[in-house]
C-alpha cells in the first residue's frame, strides 16, 4: 500500500483577486458544502504556464478575466490533505498540493462575475476582507492561506 507521504503533489494554479476596495474574492464550494471560502485555484494542464493556468481559472471559476496580473508568489506552496481525502479526490494520485499564487486586480464590476459557469465550482461568492481569510478557510489549508496573505499583504494598500 502506498503511503501517502510518498504520493507526490498535484501541481496547481491559486489566485487572489483584490477589488478596488482591496477586498479579496472568496467562494463556497459545490463539492464540499460547509461553511468555509476559498479563493480560486485549479490544477494546472500537462504543458501549461503556472500563470496560464491562473487566468484560465479565473475565467472558469468567476467567469471572468478582467483583471490586471500585480505578483506572484517566487515559490511553490505545499499543503497536505487530511488522511481522509487521501485517495478520495484526484483519483488518489495525490497527498496535496504544490501551489503556484498569483495576485491580480479586478478591473470590472461585480456584475461581470458569474460563478454559473460551465463546470461550476462555487456555490455562493463574495468579497473579503484579506485579514478574515485564513479564519475562513478550511482548517488543513490555513497555514498555507497565511503564507499568502503574508507574501501579497504589501499590495494591499
Amino acid at each position: 500500500m502506498t503511503e501517502a507521504r510518498d504520493l507526490p503533489y498535484r501541481p496547481c494554479a491559486g489566485i487572489m483577486v483584490l477589488n478596488a476596495k482591496n477586498e479579496v474574492f472568496v467562494g463556497k464550494r459545490i463539492d464540499m458544502p460547509s461553511d468555509y471560502w476559498q479563493m480560486p485555484q485549479g490544477g494546472i494542464d500537462h504543458g501549461e504556464s503556472p500563470r496560464d493556468a491562473a487566468i484560465r481559472e479565473m475565467l472558469e471559476e468567476i467567469g471572468t478575466d478582467n483583471a490586471d496580473l500585480i505578483a506572484e508568489t517566487e515559490d511553490w506552496l505545499t499543503y497536505d490533505l487530511p488522511n481522509h481525502l487521501i485517495g478520495n479526490i484526484w483519483k488518489g494520485k495525490y497527498r496535496g498540493q504544490k501551489q503556484k499564487w498569483f495576485l491580480f486586480r479586478f478591473k470590472g464590476k461585480d456584475s461581470e462575475i458569474n460563478i454559473a459557469t460551465e463546470h461550476p465550482e462555487f456555490s455562493e461568492w463574495k468579497w473579503s476582507a484579506p485579514e478574515n481569510l485564513v479564519s475562513e478557510i478550511v482548517p488543513f489549508k490555513k497555514e498555507i492561506y497565511k503564507k499568502i496573505v503574508e507574501r501579497f499583504s504589501s499590495h494591499f494598500d
